[in-house]
Parts: structure tokens; sequence; C-alpha cells
């Protein structure tokens, strides 16, 4: 078997497609959590808290060149070290939202796993059922 017979064959076996369709959903899943959490949650979190931007929380590890505005995008681009905890914090909420909703999933998956009925027996075919009685009769 050839390189490329191999490799054709491990591309297209099911799990490898599966997997893929899985990675495509998933980062389009993640930019939908990641606008629910940047657009709605994070918004409401900084109205409850105090009207506080979390994406602009930062502290500046080095100097300052004067004239530069003291925001993160500024400070970045002016190559000034600072530590962006804030943007850590829009990332964990992220990640605790997503978390919540695949657990959410699964369990809702479980649960319809365990409610499905168990599959009737399959009928005994009438020359299975004869025999048996064929059987029991010669045992009397």
């Amino acid at each position: 078997m050839g390189f490329a017979s191999e490799f054709k064959e491990f591309a297209l076996k099911g799990n490898v497609v599966d997997l893929a369709v899985g990675v495509i959903i998933g980062g389009a899943f993640g930019k939908i959590v990641d606008s629910m959490v940047g657009d709605i949650i994070m918004p409401l979190v900084g109205a409850v808290v105090g009207k506080i931007d979390f994406s602009n929380l930062f502290i500046v590890l080095g100097s300052v060149p004067e004239g530069t505005v003291r925001t993160l995008d500024a400070l970045k681009k002016a190559g000034v070290p600072v530590l962006a905890y804030g943007n850590f914090i829009t990332i964990a909420i992220n990640f605790i939202i997503l978390a919540f909703v695949i657990f959410m999933m699964i369990k809702q998956i479980n649960r319809l796993k365990r409610e499905a009925p168990p599959p009737a027996p399959a009928a005994t075919p009438e020359d299975i059922v004869l025999l048996r009685e064929i059987r029991d009769s010669l045992k009397k």
C-alpha cells in the first residue's frame, strides 16, 4: 500500500472527518461565546461593579514614553510592557461560560440516552416456536 493511498484511507475515515467538522463548528461556537461575553455579559458585569471596562484593566510594567496615551492599545503599540489582567478576566469568564454550555449540552444528551426505551425483543421465528412445541410435547 503506497503512501498516497494510506493517507487517503486515513483522511477519509469517519472519525477524522467528524473531528474536522467538530473543530470548525467549535471555532464558530467560540466566536459566538466571545461575542456573548464581550457584548452582553461584560457590559452588565461592568454596570453592576461600577461601569468598569475590563478590557482596559492593566498594570504598566515599564516606562511610558512622553505623549503616549495611557490606554492598553496605545501602550502596546508603543512597545511598553503591560500586564493586561482585564483581558485575562474576560477570557476566563469566556471559558467558564463555554464550559457551562458544553456541560449542559452533555447533560441533556446523557439524559436523552438514559430515557430511550430499550428496543423490543425480536419476535421468535415461527419454525423455532414449532420446534419448541415439539420438544416440549416429546418431554411429556
